[in-house]
């Protein structure tokens, strides 16, 4: 959010102002000696625990607030109010008195110059004990860094992100896209894009309001972030950056409680196939993507009318086939998706470990099953038959008539009740490679036959055979049929 009161409460020059020895993300809070979750304010440069260890941040502000009834305050009394704390591990900037989490900076930039500062002094006091802590780590640790393949030692260049706070749904979705390689090496080989310059280049941008839109690149912090996981030449990598510009461009996603990893995912995609649409360095989005003839001779999947890197690799269609139970009429939708979300079917809901005895297995299939069986819809569904010109019962089917390069499927793990949302803890068994997804295709069907007997119909499914009537069979969808000669009692031939 924009604080209003940065002017009056950020007061310390970074140079000048007496820290605590070490490095700040140690730091100790001044009442209780807690090195857990330190703060330091912006206005004295005092160091106090934050809310959830003793709450002495917070209670450093009600104490430094002055009563309205009294009036002989000074000048200086009314401006200095100690109401903005920087968290002194992760560097955001925090508020009391709007009770949340700050964006914007002063004229002066202080809390960019307080910030750096702060990065500066943890840099500075751990150089030393990195480089003796990396040295026993190289032998204690060599186990958990080296894989065994084929009898001989790998290095493990693969590296971990800081997690933020309750951060742990952008970390996971994280590395998730960036170990899927063509998507992944896109990203990595575009150019950079500079947002900063003069003074100011090379160093970690931060991302806030007053710098305006036109520094905010998520793409480029998207494509810093991949590069950063496979250098291998780090442990962990905090991604603070891509975070700041999530928060200025996904406001759903500011502060740190916890979020769902399927919801950011798909903002994610949607922004960075929003941001693709532009350029990069007057290089158009068009001309990037043609370049890798990987991409662009199978990209067939627009969305919004455009297409990128993201509708290239996740893009794929659905065919939305709905039926009228009263005249037969058929409507067929086609709609481009991303991701497909799949619900447990509810007979398997509670089975919450695979080796749990009550009940059939729940697999990846009978989620997909579930997804793509014939479905009627109910009266609050009803269907706007534009033959019978009304609304109408009907039927509704789904049929994959397009693959992405990559399938991603989402398992709906809550379900609403009339007044609760409730966890779904089904254990799905899913294979790890060959997933079959021919049966789900158009034109991938099942067959079927109707035959007449004895002057009545059935209709053969495999081994279930049912009795039905000649006004069903009329209505299905023949494929081949089978006429039989037979003569006509006035000599005429007929079949």
């Amino acid at each position: 959010m924009e604080c209003p009161h940065l002017g009056s409460s950020v007061c310390i020059a970074p140079a000048s102002a007496r820290f605590p020895q070490g490095s700040p993300s140690s730091w100790c809070c001044s009442v209780c000696r807690s090195n857990k979750s330190p703060w330091v304010c912006l206005t004295c440069s005092s160091v106090h625990c934050g809310r959830y260890v003793n709450g002495h941040a917070k209670k450093h502000y009600e104490d430094a607030q002055i009563p309205l009834t009294n009036h002989k305050k000074t000048e200086k009394q009314e401006k200095v109010q100690h109401t903005v704390c920087m968290d002194c591990s992760s560097y955001s900037t925090y508020c009391y008195r709007c009770d949340d989490f700050v964006v914007n900076d002063t004229k002066l930039g202080l809390v960019q110059k307080v910030r750096e500062h702060l990065q500066n002094l943890e840099n500075s006091a751990f150089t030393a004990d990195r480089h003796r802590k990396r040295k026993l780590l190289e032998n204690s640790s060599l186990n958990s860094k080296l894989l065994k393949v084929n009898g001989s030692t790998t290095a493990l260049c693969a590296t971990g992100l800081r997690n933020l706070g309750n951060t742990c749904f952008m970390n996971a979705i994280l590395q998730s896209l960036s170990n899927i390689h063509q998507f992944c090496c896109y990203f990595k080989e575009l150019p950079a894009v500079e947002l900063r310059n003069g003074k100011t280049a090379g160093r970690r941008t931060y991302h806030t309001r007053s710098q305006g839109d036109n520094n905010v690149s998520l793409v480029e912090e998207f494509r810093k972030t991949l590069c950063a996981l496979w250098q291998g030449s780090q442990t962990a990598f905090s991604p603070e950056s891509l975070f700041y510009v999530v928060w200025k461009i996904m406001p759903n996603f500011r502060g740190y409680q916890q979020q769902d990893a399927h919801e950011f995912m798909r903002y994610l995609l949607d922004h960075l196939h929003l941001e693709l649409q532009g350029g990069f360095n007057g290089v158009s989005r068009s001309v990037i993507l043609q370049e890798n003839s990987g991409l662009s001779a199978s990209n067939k999947c627009c969305i919004n009318g455009a297409s990128t890197v993201v509708t290239a690799i996740f893009g794929g269609i659905l065919q939305n086939e709905v039926n009228c139970l009263i005249c037969g009429t058929e409507s067929r939708k086609f709609d481009p998706f991303l991701d497909l979300s799949l619900d447990i079917p509810s007979q398997f809901r509670n089975k919450r470990t695979k080796n749990q005895e009550n009940g059939p297995m729940c697999t990846l299939r009978d989620c997909l099953r579930s997804f793509t069986d014939l479905e009627e819809l109910d009266e609050t569904e009803l269907y706007m038959c534009h033959k019978c010109k009304k609304k109408q019962k009907s039927t509704k089917k789904f049929w994959i008539q397009k693959l992405p390069k990559v399938l991603c499927l989402h398992l709906k793990r809550f379900h609403w009740t009339e007044y609760l949302r409730n966890k779904v803890d089904t254990y799905v068994e899913f294979p790890l490679r060959d997933l079959d997804m021919k049966c789900y295709f158009v034109g991938s069907g099942h067959y079927t036959a109707y035959a007449t007997h004895e002057g009545r119909w059935f209709h053969f499914n495999d081994s279930t055979v049912t009795l039905t009537d000649e006004e069903t069979v009329v209505k299905a969808k023949a494929y081949i049929l089978f006429y039989v000669d037979r003569q006509a009692k006035s000599g005429s031939d007929k079949l």
